[in-house]
């Protein structure tokens, strides 16, 4: 039987490492990886400071920035530059919770932990309530698809631990279902916005 048509009950009985939200952020603030779904595409998570590990795991360059992902606007626009905040949060509130990544410069130094390149990232609160749920207990985490570099994205928790066997996932199993798409990606540019991926949103601002 091909694992993308096994009835649910079976995946689940195959899937290890599975904790609720509290045990989750616990292991996550110790340094642990983890696995939770979204609204688009499961993902891959740690806190900011252990992002390294990410990109390690993942086989994915570090010249690929991680986006921001965080449980509500005011936790991720606390890091964004104050010439971006009136476009940024016109947007924001607009989309999110939802299906768009918006990436703006920041301020500090949260934007080394996760794009080498530039004092920009990609910030995105996810419509999913179980995902908004998680972040809200830890914060905001580093985020990025939950497959290899240059494999297919997975689908589901057992696809997810298939690929990275031993990290910890978040409950309930079955995961909720995902539109499969990555979100949509956008860019800042003073005042500007430029259309840096297509995705699950169609952006109709300019």
């Amino acid at each position: 039987m091909v694992l993308r048509d096994m009835p649910f009950a079976e995946k689940n009985k195959m899937i290890n490492d599975i904790f609720e939200i509290s045990e989750l952020a616990s292991k996550l603030k110790k340094g642990s990886l983890a696995l939770f779904p979204t609204d688009t595409l499961p993902a891959l998570c740690s806190y900011p400071e252990f992002s390294k590990k990410i990109w390690t795991i993942k086989k994915r360059p570090s010249t690929k920035p991680l986006i921001l992902m965080g449980g509500c606007l005011d936790d991720l626009f606390e890091f964004v530059n104050p010439r971006a905040i009136e476009d940024g949060l016109k947007l924001a509130n607009n989309y999110w919770p939802g299906a768009i990544t918006i990436v703006l410069p920041t301020i500090g130094n949260i934007s080394e932990n996760l794009n080498s390149n530039s004092n920009s990232l990609g910030l995105r609160v996810p419509a999913l309530k179980l995902a908004r749920d998680l972040l809200m207990q830890t914060g905001p985490l580093a985020t990025t698809s939950a497959n290899i570099s240059g494999k297919s994205p997975v689908r589901d928790a057992l696809e997810a631990s298939i690929q990275f066997p031993g990290i910890p996932i978040l409950a309930p199993v079955p995961w909720p279902n995902s539109s499969g798409l990555a979100s949509t990606v956008v860019e800042w540019d003073e005042g500007k916005w430029n259309l840096l991926r297509s995705g699950s949103v169609v952006l109709n601002e300019k």
